[in-house]
C-alpha cells in the first residue's frame, strides 16, 4: 500500500464529518438565516456532491483534477454565498460560512495529490473567497486563512517527503534484487567459466607457441569477466556495421534517474544526453590494463564522455606503441563535485624532458590533437607527469561546467 494512502482515507472520512457538522450549523442558524430557503438549497448541493464524489478522493487515481477544481468551486461558491444567506451583522461577528469547515477538505484534497504547492494554490483561492466574504480583513478571518493556509502547505509538504521515499525504497528494492541475481551469476560463473579459462591461461603459457597466444586471449577474457560480474556494467556488443548492439533489455531502469542515452561510439553523432563514462572505458580493462571507478555512474554528455574516453584510447594507444607490449597501465577514473578526471598510468620507461615538445615541433601530433586537443575543445586540460625510467602519468581533467556548456553547444549547432 502506498505511504499516502492512510491520508486519502482520512480525507474521505473528514469530508463525511464535516458535512454532517456543517448541516448541523445549517439546522442550528435556520431561523437566523434571512434567507433560509437558499442556505437549504445549497446544503442540499453540497450533500448530493459530497455524496456522488465520495469514492473520487479513495485514492490518487480516482482524484482528478476537473473533481478537484469543481470541488473547490462547490466551497468557494458556498462562501460567496454566505452574504446573500445570512445578515450582515451576523457575518461581523464571525459566523461560519455556509459550507463551514468542509472547504478545508477541497483545500487538502489539492494539497494530498499535488503537493505542497497545489495545496498553497488552492488555500490561496479559498482565503481570496473568505475576505470577499468577510468585505475586508477582519482579526478573526485572518487567524483562521492562516491556519488553512499553513495546514495545507504542511500537509503538501509531507505527502512529497512520503512519495520520495517511497521511491527510495522501491528503487533500494530493485538494486538489491538486481545484486542477488549478480551474486548469484557470480557463482556460477566462478564456478564454471573463470575457471576454465583461468586454467586455459595456464595451460597455454605452459606450453608456449600458438597455445600461448591462446592462453593470453583467455586471460583477457577472464579479467573483462571478473570486471562484469563485480561492477555490473555490461558493455553493448557490436554489430557487423561496427554500430553498437540494442541496449541490455534485463536491465532495471529507475523511473527517477535522468533517461541515460546510449554511448555513441561516434562522438559526432551524439544526441547530447548524459551518458555513463564508465561504460565507455570499462572495455579497455585487460590482462595489462587495470581498470578502477566508482561505484556509481558517471554522467556526462554523451559527445563530451565520448571525446573523453577517446582520449583515453588515445593515451593507452601511446602506451603500446612507446613503453611496449610488456606494459601494463592503469585507469583510474574519479567523480570530483566540479570535475571529471581520468588517470592513465603505466610502467614504461616514462618520458625524456622535452620529448613531447620536440614531437610537436617535428609534426608528430598524436598527442597534441588526439588527446590535447580533444581536451582543449572540451574546456579540459591534459597534463603528463613523467622521468625516466619512472613510467608516465596523463592526468585528463573535464570540468562539469564546461562539459554542460559543451553539450548546449552541440544542440545549438544541430
Amino acid at each position: 500500500m502506498s505511504v499516502e494512502q492512510p491520508l486519502w482515507q482520512a480525507l474521505t472520512a473528514y469530508r463525511v464529518l464535516t458535512l454532517l457538522y456543517a448541516l448541523g450549523l445549517c439546522v442550528y442558524s435556520f431561523d437566523d438565516y434571512d434567507h433560509p430557503i437558499g442556505a437549504v438549497v445549497y446544503m442540499a448541493v453540497l450533500t448530493l456532491w459530497t455524496a456522488l464524489t465520495f469514492r473520487m478522493v479513495t485514492s490518487a487515481e480516482r482524484c482528478t483534477r476537473r473533481f478537484l477544481v469543481g470541488d473547490l468551486g462547490i466551497a468557494v461558491t458556498g462562501i460567496l454565498l454566505t452574504p446573500l444567506v445570512d445578515s450582515h451583522d451576523r457575518i461581523a461577528e464571525g459566523t461560519p460560512t455556509l459550507p463551514s469547515i468542509w472547504t478545508m477538505g477541497a483545500v487538502l484534497g489539492f494539497a494530498i495529490k499535488g503537493g505542497w504547492r497545489w495545496g498553497a494554490s488552492a488555500s490561496t483561492v479559498v482565503c481570496a473567497a473568505n475576505v470577499i466574504e468577510r468585505g475586508g480583513f477582519a482579526q478573526d478571518t485572518v487567524h483562521m486563512l492562516a491556519l488553512v493556509w499553513v495546514a495545507s502547505v504542511g500537509i503538501g509538504y509531507v505527502v512529497e517527503v512520503a512519495r520520495a521515499s517511497e521511491r527510495t525504497l522501491a528503487r533500494a528494492l530493485r538494486i538489491e534484487a538486481a545484486t542477488r541475481e549478480r551474486e548469484r551469476l557470480a557463482r556460477d560463473i566462478h564456478d564454471s567459466v573463470l575457471q576454465v579459462l583461468a586454467m586455459v591461461q595456464r595451460r597455454g603459457a605452459a606450453i608456449g607457441g600458438e597455445a600461448a597466444e591462446l592462453g593470453r586471449m583467455a586471460g583477457e577474457q577472464e579479467i573483462a569477466l571478473r570486471t562484469l560480474v563485480s561492477t555490473g556494467l555490461v558493455t553493448r556488443p557490436r554489430t557487423g556495421d561496427g554500430t553498437e548492439a540494442a541496449a541490455d533489455p534485463g536491465a532495471l531502469p529507475d523511473a527517477d534517474d535522468p533517461p541515460v542515452a546510449p554511448c555513441p561510439p561516434d562522438p559526432e553523432r551524439s544526441d547530447g544526453g548524459p551518458c555513463d563514462l564508465r561504460a565507455l572505458l570499462a572495455p579497455h580493462a585487460g590482462s595489462r590494463v587495470t581498470f578502477s571507478e566508482p561505484g556509481a555512474p558517471v554522467l556526462l554528455p554523451a559527445g563530451v564522455a565520448g571525446e573523453l574516453a577517446a582520449a583515453v584510447g588515445a593515451s593507452l594507444d601511446n602506451v603500446r606503441v612507446h613503453a611496449g607490449e610488456d606494459a601494463h597501465a592503469w585507469i583510474l577514473l574519479e567523480d570530483e563535485p566540479d570535475a571529471v578526471m581520468v588517470t592513465v598510468r603505466d610502467d614504461g620507461p616514462g618520458i625524456p624532458e622535452g620529448r613531447l615538445a620536440d614531437a610537436e615541433a617535428e609534426g608528430r601530433l598524436g598527442v597534441a590533437l588526439s588527446i590535447r586537443g580533444r581536451l582543449r575543445d572540451l574546456g579540459g586540460t591534459a597534463e603528463w607527469i613523467s622521468a625516466p625510467g619512472q613510467g608516465t602519468e596523463v592526468e585528463l581533467t573535464v570540468p562539469k561546467a564546461s562539459a554542460k556548456k559543451a553539450k548546449q553547444k552541440g544542440e545549438a549547432a544541430r
